[in-house]
């Protein structure tokens, strides 16, 4: 079978030849932690400050926690995974994506780096704010959107450098190791397998 990697190592591989482009590619897993928990408390202050119900809060929050599940399998399968012929273009997969397939284990790149993550943020805040006529509503729902990506990122994380004893956390890890070292075209929900099951593009069951 053909090796799907270059190294397990933990370190990290150069991609820039400058040094704060290369700086601005590597992050540590609790970078994001800190930019986006402040987020999701302004956004359930607004919320609240605005009278949203609770019900409301929490049903909206589950909203945009549902809506990150589908766009993570969307962004990994369609963007993440998109091929392209031009030597530029697959220059540019290897920096966004191809670069994690070759270096699974490396520390520094496992989380979105904020010169990626933060843009993207505001990018679907501004989406998101089109489509919701009623803006407390979108506060809430936005805190759940941006709950889902933390858990997402943290969760891959702790998938490439975490040994899991529960068998749920057991078995989302297998399903992403199998994306990584058994078929990249197979697995690609990180935090979920849900989308996967939805869209048939998960892994065959082992017959017992």
């Amino acid at each position: 079978m053909k090796k799907l990697y270059v190294s397990n190592s933990t370190e990290s591989v150069r991609m820039f030849k400058s040094n704060w482009m290369e700086a601005l590619s590597k992050v540590h897993f609790s970078i994001p932690l800190f930019i986006y928990i402040p987020v999701i408390a302004f956004m359930t202050w607004r919320a609240f400050d605005n009278g949203i119900y609770p019900l409301y809060y929490f049903l909206f929050l589950a909203m945009g926690l549902a809506i990150w599940t589908i766009t993570e399998y969307i962004l990994h399968r369609f963007v993440f995974h998109f091929e392209p012929t031009s030597a530029w273009g697959r220059r540019i997969h290897f920096i966004f994506h191809g670069v994690h397939h070759d270096y699974p284990k490396d520390a520094r790149r496992l989380v979105m780096p904020p010169s990626a993550s933060i843009p993207l943020a505001i990018g679907f805040y501004f989406l998101f704010s089109l489509l919701f006529t009623n803006k407390t509503y979108l506060f809430s729902f936005y805190a759940g959107f941006i709950a889902g990506y933390l858990a997402y990122d943290m969760m891959h994380y702790a998938m490439h450098h975490y040994n899991f004893k529960s068998t749920l956390m057991k078995r989302v890890k297998q399903h992403h190791m199998l994306h990584h070292y058994d078929d990249p075209t197979k697995g690609y929900g990180v935090s979920s397998s849900l989308w996967d099951e939805i869209f048939k593009s998960g892994f065959p069951k082992k017959k017992k």
